[in-house]
């Protein structure tokens, strides 16, 4: 079978540069760190592959972030999308099409989280999950997890588990967050499972000190994707769904990373079978165009002033041309069974980077669930002292020189592909992963 991957000049190449350095003059700073690091200019792409505009080929490792869960210039997604575009495009009434994709998120639902609102950005989303929370419990206080990442508008920023917020506040009032179940790297320095969760544990103390004791909801992420595809051991959601219980709040779960199929189940929660009381849904639900939304049932999507007229509607949010693009995409990810896909190619991939792992010290952990995987690098087994972020950047445009797109510029590489992607294509990107870590591991003092 022939490479899929085909790098023939340097990268980036001399179109791909000019057209870089010409956004350069007038594009805000602060892009994606792939999209600067890389100074690639696309040209289009198909299936897994994407090229350039000098005409190199890279395997997508990345998926822009996993939002692109049917690859690329899928016939269906295309067909769709052409098809709504000669229609309407823009417009809050009624179309077959959203009624059509209501229907179809409400038969795949988790539990009876069948109720749909409809956005265009993934923190939109989580701020009007935060404001249904606070509609339905008359309570006013939010808890995220360390490590977490629900957006960067100022609704959510404080929910943002890590140092980004620095130098951006003040932080929205009643927002808090809590240590994770990253088991690896414990902040509470326990061992699970003989530590009886103690993470869950703490949340009790974090309420009754720093609180006022009127919380709404606790928000998680199934699998946190921006920490680096860190997966918690199982049970944790069910363990958080307890604590919610029993303080009368709600358990908002963030699915924008881990829906759709990308866990090697539809929904990142299902691993857990636990019951949220909403969900938020994006990335992968469009395809690539910009669609997110939230979940919930009846009791709680019809509280008030969330359910008052306009109360919980977006300008953009559900327009035709969206509801189509995530009609198709969710239709085909159950039509084509890319569910099970994710599964099966995931557990492939897991398998093949754990034997890398044997051949490499400075692999220090191969974690994840269906294709959303975290390979952790370090300079230490022993102390887990992470690779300095100067020979991550080498990996990430070494593997670029071979043909392969990842999230390989810090320690911590997330591997998100398509969810079309097949073994073969799967085994050259890792080969050409495996072929890179071969070229950097005598500078890697391990």
């Amino acid at each position: 079978m022939p490479k899929k991957a085909s790098v023939r000049t340097a990268v980036p190449g001399p179109k791909s540069r000019a057209i870089f350095d010409m956004e350069q003059k007038y594009i805000a700073p602060g892009v994606q760190t792939i999209a600067t690091l890389s100074g690639l200019a696309l040209e289009k792409g198909e299936g897994c592959v994407v090229e350039d505009v000098d005409g190199n080929r890279y395997i997508d490792f990345f998926a822009g972030v996993a939002v692109a869960s049917l690859g690329y210039n899928h016939p269906k997604y295309v067909r769709a999308i052409s098809g709504q575009v000669g229609k309407i495009h823009v417009g809050s009434f009624v179309t077959q099409v959203r009624a059509d994709l209501s229907k179809m998120l409400a038969e795949n639902a988790v539990h009876d989280l069948r109720r749909t609102q409809y956005y265009s950005g993934g923190a939109e989303a989580v701020e009007a999950a935060l404001r249904l929370a606070k509609s339905y419990t008359k309570k006013t206080e939010v808890i995220g997890f360390w490590g977490g990442f629900h957006g960067k508008t100022l609704g959510v920023i404080g929910l943002i588990g890590e140092g980004f917020k620095h130098q951006l506040g003040p932080l929205p009032v009643g927002t808090y967050n809590t240590p994770y179940a990253n088991c690896r790297r414990c902040p509470l320095n326990h061992t699970f499972p003989d530590c009886g969760w103690a993470c869950v544990d703490f949340i009790h103390d974090k309420i009754r000190i720093e609180t006022t004791n009127n919380v709404a909801a606790l928000i998680v992420e199934p699998i946190q994707g921006t920490n680096g595809n860190v997966v918690p051991p199982a049970g944790f959601l069910l363990e958080l769904r307890r604590v919610a219980d029993e303080i009368g709040a709600l358990l908002i779960v963030d699915e924008m990373i881990t829906g759709f199929g990308r866990t090697g189940k539809m929904f990142g929660c299902q691993h857990d079978d636990v019951k949220p009381d909403i969900i938020t849904i994006g990335k992968s639900f469009g395809g690539g165009y910009p669609m997110t939304g939230l979940m919930s049932r009846d009791e709680v999507i019809m509280a008030k002033p969330f359910s008052n007229p306009s109360g919980s509607s977006s300008s953009y949010g559900g327009n035709p041309l969206a509801s189509a693009a995530a009609h198709v995409t969710v239709k085909t990810i159950l039509e084509e069974g890319l569910v099970e896909n994710s599964e099966k190619v995931g557990a492939f991939m897991m398998k093949k980077l754990n034997a890398m792992k044997e051949k490499y010290p400075f692999i220090g952990e191969v974690r994840g669930k269906g294709l959303l995987i975290g390979v952790e690098l370090v300079k230490d087994r022993a102390t887990k002292e992470k690779l300095d972020k100067e020979t991550c950047k080498l990996i990430f445009t070494e593997c670029l020189k071979r043909g392969l797109i990842t999230m390989g510029y810090n320690p911590d590489i997330r591997i998100n592909p398509p969810l079309v992607i097949d073994e073969a294509t799967a085994e050259e990107g890792l080969s050409i992963m495996d072929e890179v870590f071969a070229h950097v591991a005598d500078r890697i003092n391990v």
